[in-house]
């Protein structure tokens, strides 16, 4: 999908920052504007579902938004986050038709191919701001070619809450219903840890009055984790491994097209791959596309750490970079200073939104490969209620 400049592009307005350290920067962040809304939605159930073994479908349902929204706005510059089991996507109010439409869509898409309950909510920034919350973004640079949205100010957090009290809410579309999920794939294996365990981390304020210690707190855990190697990167430098046929074959094709015409969507990615898989062994060249170059762009474009109202990061580390993860978090929370919570797992998980193999803005979204940031945040749940 070709990105289409618009008159009320904002992301692309904001400051860069290249290092991930400039996340507790207040200096990098910028309101929404008003006449925005914040599209978000997750899956209902997502700990039961993860529990018996549907956490690569959760995923896929949590990218599956915002796949369906950049599709159907033609927009690819509008800020989002991928949070597991769910997304938020951030748009102008101008566009909320449309908008309603797709989340419609991907609702009865995910409830039809997934077997799963997705719930999806607008709220408005007018809203947001009425009860002294805001919405800022600030643009990180991943890699050359990719920028991530970070959000901070509590807005985000309260439309999320809002959405899973049942207001705000969008209606799914009629069964077989299909959303424009043109671009979503899920090929990659599971990545294993190489230096010890993948942990996911979410950590948020406690209140208003800790937001200081709280970005002390996410700079002090950046440091932390810039000690492990590639600051605990967990996708290799030379991108994850796959399998033939890749594993992700049947949901992939789901998504591309319904049932009773999938025979020649599958038929296509496995040439595909196949292609990908042989000239990569050899070394060769697809006319423009490399297939090593490729694989290690999945690697700079992952988004394996990220700011949304709060810390959130799936990391390969070893027992001592983790021991004083934890240390530091357990401290800050008996500070008052935060809340957490942690899930430990063997591998990590990565479902990708690629537009063309030619382009290099590919974007891939990771997460515990066990439960990830939905269980880590179904632990900091039980603490708020304890």
């Amino acid at each position: 999908m070709d990105k289409i400049a618009a008159p009320d592009a904002f992301f692309d307005t904001l400051p860069i920052f290249a290092k991930f350290e400039g996340v507790a920067d207040v200096e990098n962040y910028r309101p929404l504007p008003d006449d925005w809304a914040l599209a978000t939605a997750d899956i209902v159930g997502s700990t039961q579902a993860i529990e018996a073994g549907g956490y690569k479908s959760v995923n896929m349902a949590g990218a599956s938004v915002i796949s369906c929204l950049l599709n159907t706005l033609g927009r690819r510059d509008l800020p989002f986050v991928f949070g597991g089991d769910g997304a938020m996507v951030a748009f102008p109010t101008a566009m909320q038709n449309k908008t309603r439409d797709a989340l419609a869509a991907v609702q009865a898409w995910v409830a039809d191919e997934l077997g799963l309950t997705l719930r999806a909510a607008i709220v408005p920034m007018t809203d947001i701001r009425a009860k002294g919350l805001d919405v800022r973004v600030a643009r990180f640079q991943a890699s050359d070619e990719v920028f991530y949205a970070m959000f901070a100010g509590g807005g985000s957090s309260w439309a999320e809450a809002e959405m899973k009290a049942g207001r705000y809410r969008i209606d799914p579309a009629p069964t077989g219903t299909r959303p424009d999920l043109t671009g979503l794939s899920c090929r990659w294996n599971p990545i294993e840890a190489q230096n010890g365990e993948i942990v996911s981390i979410i950590a948020a304020p406690s209140g208003s009055d800790s937001q200081r210690a709280f970005r002390h707190l996410v700079a002090d855990i950046v440091a932390i984790a810039g000690e492990q190697e590639r600051a605990g990167h967990p996708v290799p430098l030379d991108g994850p491994g796959y399998s033939f046929p890749p594993k992700g074959l049947a949901i992939e094709a789901a998504a591309i097209a319904p049932k009773g015409r999938r025979l020649w969507p599958k038929a296509f990615i496995l040439g595909q791959m196949a292609l990908t898989t042989i000239s990569d062994k050899l070394g060769w060249t697809i006319g423009s596309f490399d297939p090593k170059r490729y694989k290690n762009d999945v690697a700079q474009n992952s988004d394996f750490r990220k700011f949304d109202d709060g810390l959130k990061m799936t990391i390969d580390v070893d027992a001592m970079i983790f021991e004083k993860i934890e240390n530091r978090l357990k401290a800050a929370e008996a500070a008052g200073v935060c809340v957490y919570g942690i899930h430990r797992q063997d591998s990590a998980l990565m479902t990708c939104i690629v537009a063309s193999p030619l382009q290099r803005d590919h974007v891939h979204f990771v997460d515990g490969a066990a439960g990830g940031y939905a269980m880590a945040a179904a632990s900091m749940k039980a603490k708020k209620a304890a």
